[in-house]
């Protein structure tokens, strides 16, 4: 019961508080009452500012008798709501108080009866025992049926798996799996620690997992066929992967309620779907090794066709997996995104494992183009039936950068030790050219050349051509290194070049086309020059790449110095050859009569021929600056046809200021032809000429600086 005494306590307070709330209120309406007299005094003193306002009074009155009115009948509608809701407020506080009442006393009837009832509760727990034996029984009866036909059952599951009905085979190992989780369920809630009973559940049940290993078996095994599958009998497939959606769905359940009750039947989880990734991974990876139908002794090109044949086989399943095997799965296992992973992955595997082994240059090279620019190219990754689902830009590289490195450094080396026994092997097949019987090989133009520039310059450009495949920095590495070569190489041929001559010089008779193919070398030397222009046009992005623009000058004057000692072993070797008529000339037996000039223009005529197919710039001295030369001659014929000996020094000295290298050994030689000049008289023009040598202007030519008297010669005209 409601005690009265707070009632009245709170009654009283009340009462006083409505005590204060009344005279705030007093107070509160006599100002209202003087601000409306105020405001009613204003209104009407507005709008008696006229005298002609007066005669509107009634008007005015009536219109604001109207306004209180409506006013007074609006307040009375809100004081009449409030009392309203007062009164509706004042009820449900007494309804309130009834039921909490009514609340009270049922409470402590309630805690009266659960007082009572302690030792009813006691008294009721063989019941419950019993109760729980009952469930126990009606579960083992229910199950009697499977259990009993479990060998059956058995025998037709093991059909079913051996016909290839999955689906079928799979229900009744379920139906197996779920009579014997069952009763290992109940015997575990009623007797866990009974081991004995345990086990002899587990061995009646033992073909169960028999049949779930077989049933395995066969999954796997279309599942390393899925790519042919999906094509031949797509709901093969879609059984297998139902089949293992449902034990994910088992395994699931069986560990949720493993977290309540501790229980796990034996088997589980069976994993299935990490299994079958598993399965999948090493399917990739055995199809990509099996790959490799050659090796590098029964085929060359083993590297090429072996990695031809897995960007083939790569692509086709891509393209199977992405329009056919992603309708066989759920969504949410993104099946072509996990194969493209383990696609990707074994694939790095196999290019590790490659790159481990002990590859040749062109290997190295073959396994390069792949990995860096076949892999991600139209031709594999990049192709337009894999997008949008592949995008080349996220794959990550199939070769780390340190190995992809080691390559190009074990590339550039072997690489390296190639060139040099190419061009040492280029050399001596040239030089077995060099003693043929047979004159050399023109060009278009009719200039000798023997083959070595175009075997030499093939193999650069094969070997840029297929680093420009790989990269721009590889192809500029190869580049220089094969300039570095060259360079090399111009040495090893100046020196034979050089032994060449001397062979000739010691049996001149052999070998027979030795001028010939003196040309050719020298014509050679300007072909390797444009030819290394060429190079560097074709396969150098900038001129100043470091290291590449800085080989040229050295190139240049080797090719320069070889074809300058081909053309004076040329001119060397006319010389030989006219020796003995020269010798002939201002001699008693040439004034006596002689053919020597006759053979000695014949010789010369014979080598012009041959000089003509001399290349630019090194046909000078044969072609383009005879005319100079014969002006020359023209010269010295002037001073000797000269028929007044008064006039010699005059001639003499014309001759000197024209050609200021002209030496003393040169006049005395002229003089002693003229065979009319004294020894004094030779003395004198001598010393005077030497008194004031002539300067010689910035564009003169030397002629006579190499141009040897012999000191027996000049005896010989003194004769």
């Amino acid at each position: 019961m409601l005690s009265l005494e707070p009632r009245c306590e709170q009654h009283c307070w009340w009462r006083g508080h409505d005590r204060r709330r009344d005279s705030a209120s007093f107070v509160a309406m006599k100002e209202t009452d003087r601000e409306a007299v105020a405001t009613a005094v204003q209104r009407v003193a507005g709008m008696l500012r006229r005298p002609d306002q007066l005669e509107k009074g009634e008007q005015y009155c009536r219109r604001e008798a109207r306004k209180k009115a409506s006013v007074e009948a609006r307040l009375k509608a809100a004081i009449q709501s409030q009392l309203d809701g007062v009164r509706t407020g004042l009820s449900q506080l007494h309804t309130a108080l009834s039921d909490v009442q009514d609340i009270q006393r049922s409470l402590a009837d309630v805690s009266k009866d659960w007082r009572q009832s302690i030792n009813t509760i006691e008294s009721l727990r063989d019941v419950k025992d019993a109760v729980v034996r009952h469930s126990q029984l009606a579960a083992a009866v229910e199950n009697l049926k499977n259990i009993f036909s479990v060998p059956e059952i058995v025998r037709e599951t093991q059909d079913l798996i051996e016909r290839g009905e999955l689906l079928q085979a799979h229900r009744k190992l379920m139906d197996l799996e779920c009579s014997r989780d069952g009763l290992m369920y109940e015997q575990y809630r009623m007797d866990s620690g009974n081991a004995r009973d345990m086990t002899l559940i587990h061995s009646y049940f033992g073909s169960t997992q028999g049949l779930s290993d077989e049933l395995a078996k066969q999954l796997w095994v279309v599942l390393q066929r899925s790519l042919v599958t999906v094509r031949r009998d797509p709901t093969l497939l879609v059984s297998v992967v139902r089949i293992i959606e449902r034990e994910e769905k088992i395994d699931r359940r069986i560990l949720d309620r493993k977290k309540q009750t501790g229980f796990i039947p034996p088997g589980r989880p069976k994993n299935w779907k990490e299994k079958m990734f598993a399965i999948l991974e090493r399917t990739v990876t055995t199809r990509i090794e099996g790959t490799q139908a050659d090796t590098r002794e029964s085929d060359r090109m083993w590297l090429v066709r072996h990695l031809e044949i897995i960007r083939k086989c790569v692509l086709d399943d891509l393209i199977v997996a992405r329009n056919l095997m992603v309708q066989c799965f759920p969504p949410r296992y993104q099946i072509f995104r996990s194969l493209l992973n383990v696609y990707h992955q074994a694939l790095s595997t196999r290019m590790q494992e490659l790159a481990s082994e002990d590859l040749e240059a062109n290997e190295i090279v073959s396994l390069l183009t792949w990995v860096l620019n076949t892999y991600t190219s139209a031709e594999m990754m990049g192709n337009v039936e894999l997008a949008p689902e592949v995008d080349v830009g996220v794959l990550e590289p199939l070769l780390s950068p340190n190995v992809v490195s080691e390559l190009l450094d074990t590339y550039m080396s072997t690489l390296t030790s190639n060139i040099i026994a190419w061009l040492r092997k280029a050399l001596e097949t040239d030089k077995k050219d060099w003693v043929k019987e047979t004159e050399p090989e023109a060009d278009q133009d009719g200039y000798y050349q023997t083959t070595l520039p175009a075997i030499v310059f093939q193999m650069f450009e094969q070997n840029l051509q297929v680093a420009a495949q790989i990269s721009e920095d590889l192809k500029t590495k190869v580049l220089v290194l094969c300039l570095q070569q060259m360079n090399s190489f111009l040495s090893r041929y100046k020196e034979e070049v050089q032994l060449y001559r001397e062979e000739h010089l010691r049996k001149r008779q052999h070998p027979h086309c030795y001028v010939q193919y003196m040309i050719a070398l020298i014509n050679n030397c300007q072909t390797l020059k444009e030819s290394i222009v060429s190079l560097k046009r074709k396969y150098l992005q900038h001129d100043t790449e470091e290291g590449v623009s800085l080989s040229q000058p050295s190139m240049d004057g080797l090719l320069d110095a070889i074809a300058e000692e081909g053309c004076s072993s040329l001119l060397e070797e006319v010389f030989l050859d006219l020796e003995h008529h020269l010798s002939e000339l201002m001699t008693k037996k040439w004034l006596l009569g002689s053919n020597a000039v006759d053979i000695i223009c014949v010789t010369v005529e014979d080598y012009f021929n041959d000089f003509a197919k001399i290349k630019k710039p090194y046909r000078k001295g044969f072609g383009e600056e005879m005319d100079g030369h014969c002006d020359t001659i023209v010269a010295v014929a002037e001073v000797i046809k000269l028929t007044d000996p008064s006039l010699l020094y005059l001639e003499v000295s014309t001759l000197v200021s024209k050609y200021p290298d002209i030496r003393d050994d040169h006049i005395g030689a002229l003089l002693a032809v003229r065979g009319d000049a004294s020894r004094d008289m030779k003395q004198t023009i001598i010393e005077t000429l030497e008194q004031g040598p002539a300067q010689a202007s910035p564009d003169y030519v030397p002629i006579f600086r190499d141009i040897a008297v012999p000191s027996l010669n000049v005896a010989k005209l003194l004769k």
